[in-house]
């Protein structure tokens, strides 16, 4: 009897055993319409990858085969056609052109490749480009740098014109300041002058420009941060503040662009 029980027992472990496991199945299967939408869904982000990495390669594609071209020189940049300037010499600036000549004349011909020559009939230097000028602002610079030794500057000096782009030239009359005649006037220029250059050197070496006084004119050559404190230095000193002044202006002027600089 005791053994008819435990086969009994057993016998119903089996059953409740394949029940569990048949329930256990059924829990499992899943809808054929779940498994076909889980198989489109896997097919359209495959094609989506598939589609973002030939994007990505048209890309690099594009990237590498993207054209090179050559720079275009002055006469291709003109259409092929040859510029002229002219820049006329004052009577008083024949003698030291003549004297600087040699110096005025090897950078415009061989930086520039420029054609230059003096006309003397017309008083003026006359330049253009030829086929071996290669920057389209050559001819602007040479006649930048000409005109700036026409007004007083020394050919050292002119010549940052060509190898710096950020300076330039700036004129004013002493009248266009203030309105001044006979010996008021006299008396502005020789505060701007200083005694024997003092105060143009001062203004000079603080700002680190260059001017040159000529009669009522001033002319200044530097960067535009530069020349503006230049210019109201002079101003200042046109519209009659003392040069002591101006003098501590422009030594706090200077000690600011050495920590700057």
């Amino acid at each position: 009897m005791p053994q008819q029980q435990d086969d009994t027992m057993m016998m119903e472990d089996d059953s409740n055993n394949d029940t569990t496991s048949s329930s256990t199945t059924t829990n499992i299967m899943i809808s054929p319409t779940t498994l076909n939408s889980r198989i489109h869904q896997s097919a359209s982000i495959l094609k989506e990858n598939n589609a973002a990495m030939q994007d990505d390669d048209d890309d690099d594609t594009a990237m590498q085969e993207q054209p090179t071209f050559s720079k275009l020189s002055a006469m291709e940049n003109s259409q092929r056609k040859v510029e002229y300037r002219r820049v006329r010499c004052p009577p008083h600036r024949y003698t030291p052109l003549r004297e600087h000549w040699e110096h005025i004349l090897t950078p415009l011909v061989e930086y520039l490749k420029l054609q230059v020559r003096f006309n003397t009939k017309t008083r003026s230097v006359e330049m253009k480009t030829s086929k071996h000028t290669q920057e389209s602002g050559a001819l602007q610079k040479g006649a930048d740098f000409v005109s700036a030794f026409m007004l007083g500057f020394d050919v050292q000096d002119a010549v940052a014109l060509l190898r710096l782009d950020d300076l330039y030239l700036e004129s004013f009359q002493v009248t266009d300041v203030k309105m001044l005649k006979g010996d008021h006037l006299s008396r502005a220029i020789g505060r701007v002058a200083g005694q024997d250059g003092k105060t143009r050197f001062a203004i000079e070496n603080a700002t680190r420009t260059r001017i040159v006084i000529a009669d009522q004119r001033i002319h200044m050559l530097g960067s535009y941060a530069n020349v503006r404190v230049a210019r109201n230095a002079i101003c200042d000193l046109i519209l009659g503040a003392p040069p002591g002044k101006v003098y501590n202006n422009m030594r706090n002027v200077a000690k600011r662009m050495s920590e700057r600089y």
